[in-house]
């Protein structure tokens, strides 16, 4: 298997642990959600881990698919890359059917939003924290798209042991 190969197969694990992760923080959250100013406040430490976890590895799922999968899959198809922009990048995985454009233009501004959230301002971390766990689902369904695309594709996915069939599409 050539090296670019075994980055993409790297990154779908990476990805499928994120998303492992991503849904073991929301499952754990599910009975306190949506938060108000008054459960955030009296999250215990646990809690508190699982919010924080499920921000970060939906942070993660996020940038590894934007900037490590889209790219690598459009060098995978034969595609020039490096002199296309992001847009173009993601315009292109958005003709392939993976991914609608302006979702993912959404869900990356609210992403960013959270991330610099974390300040005296309760109610805007309470929002934030809202909407990235309502939006994990539109970010989920958008892994599970590209991971089908790439399993339906590519021998090396199916085939994988490293990803041992583990989100099968």
């Amino acid at each position: 298997m050539n090296q670019k190969i075994e980055t993409f197969v790297e990154k779908l694990y990476e990805c499928n642990q994120h998303k492992q992760k991503i849904s073991t923080a929301t499952k754990q959250l599910e009975t306190l959600m949506p938060l108000d100013i008054n459960r955030y406040n009296k999250l215990s430490i646990d809690e508190s881990s699982f919010v924080d976890q499920m921000i970060f590895r939906f942070s993660k799922l996020q940038d590894t698919m934007g900037e490590k999968l889209f790219p690598s899959l459009l060098e995978i198809l034969g595609e020039e890359v490096k002199s296309k922009s992001y847009i173009d990048r993601l315009n292109r995985i958005e003709e392939l059917g993976i991914v609608d454009k302006n979702e993912w233009i959404r869900l990356r501004k609210e992403r960013n939003e959270i991330a610099h959230e974390y300040s005296f301002n309760r109610d805007e971390v309470v929002d934030g924290i809202n909407t990235i766990y309502e939006a994990k689902k539109q970010l989920l369904s958008i892994y599970d798209a590209f991971y089908k695309y790439c399993y339906e594709k590519f021998d090396f996915v199916r085939e994988s042991k490293v990803l041992g069939n583990e989100n099968n599409k």
